[in-house]
């Protein structure tokens, strides 16, 4: 019998070069959708208060994520999986959704994405923690370096200091990784789906409250906003992660996540075709540098504890 998508594959455990394959297909998948998340959520915030628009898409994508571990019958997380599953809701359904939110009432969303440059190498750092890797002193120096050339493009902008954006930028780069690391860590066993749907399903009655009572303040926002604020409901924070993590079970959270390498450009380019933000040449320059640094690090990572 073909086992449905909503679980688990078993070639996760064989790292075979097809399963690997597979992960990059579900990885890039995973990056089309978030690279338009930036964007979205800079029209979003301009009509809407950025904690409404943070923790109201984890609200609306709890309604489908119970509805299919309902229709699925869908096992509940074991005593391992539970962590992940927690530590996913606390950084991707809730800590970057409101982080990057406040960070866009001041900052472009072309800006944000060279930040996001460091999601990837935010995550390996995590994995690296929770998996009993070693990250030599060479991943190490490649992150310092990293750091400091996105603290060079934040000062650089605004002329000598930092902007609070940039501060909830950093913010939600950490909470990011945090996220996406425990993710794919509960996803292993518990599968993508299953992971986002229970991280969703037990983020719902914590900002349920807060939830309604600013809907019911807010004014009624145009058509753009209403879409936008779907596509992060729908989009980024639902069918987006089953790719996603679905990438980094199935083909390893090391190599897939290089994938993530493409998202400041998609990002980049999205924000200057679909909502005309102008983008100078040195935000080129910064996300690519950013790039070479991450994937210098991904290769520094090479020992695992005994």
């Amino acid at each position: 019998m073909t086992r449905p998508a909503f679980y688990p594959s078993s070639q996760a455990a064989t790292g075979s070069s097809s399963s690997v394959w597979e992960g990059y297909a579900y990885g890039f998948l995973g990056v089309l959708v978030f690279s338009l998340t930036l964007p979205m959520t800079r029209l979003a915030v301009a009509e809407l208060e950025p904690l409404l628009v943070g923790l109201g898409r984890a609200l609306v994508a709890a309604v489908p994520a119970v509805a299919l571990l309902w229709l699925t019958r869908a096992r509940r997380p074991n005593r391992q999986e539970w962590p992940g599953v927690i530590l996913a809701a606390v950084g991707i359904v809730v800590g970057w959704p409101l982080a990057s939110s406040f960070a866009m009432q001041t900052v472009p969303s072309s800006h944000g994405a060279v930040f996001n440059g460091l999601l990837p190498l935010s995550t390996a750092a995590f994995a690296a923690l929770r998996s009993g890797e070693r990250p030599s002193p060479a991943f190490w120096g490649w992150a310092l370096v990293g750091a400091a050339l996105v603290t060079a493009y934040a000062l650089r902008q605004g002329h000598g200091t930092l902007a609070l954006g940039d501060l909830w930028l950093l913010v939600a780069v950490v909470l990011g990784g945090m996220g996406y690391a425990e993710g794919a860590r509960a996803s292993r066993t518990l599968g993508g789906a299953r992971t986002i749907c229970w991280a969703l399903a037990i983020s719902a009655p914590v900002v349920a409250a807060p939830v309604g009572w600013m809907a019911a303040q807010a004014n009624w926002p145009g058509a753009p906003v209403v879409l936008a604020c779907a596509y992060l409901a729908f989009g980024s924070m639902f069918l987006g992660f089953f790719a996603w993590y679905r990438g980094l079970a199935v083909g390893g959270i090391a190599r897939v996540g290089q994938v993530q390498l493409l998202q400041p450009f998609l990002t980049v380019v999205a924000a200057a075709m679909l909502f005309g933000e102008s983008v100078e040449t040195a935000t080129f320059f910064f996300a690519a540098a950013v790039i070479v640094v991450i994937a210098g690090g991904r290769r520094a990572i090479v020992r695992t504890k005994k």
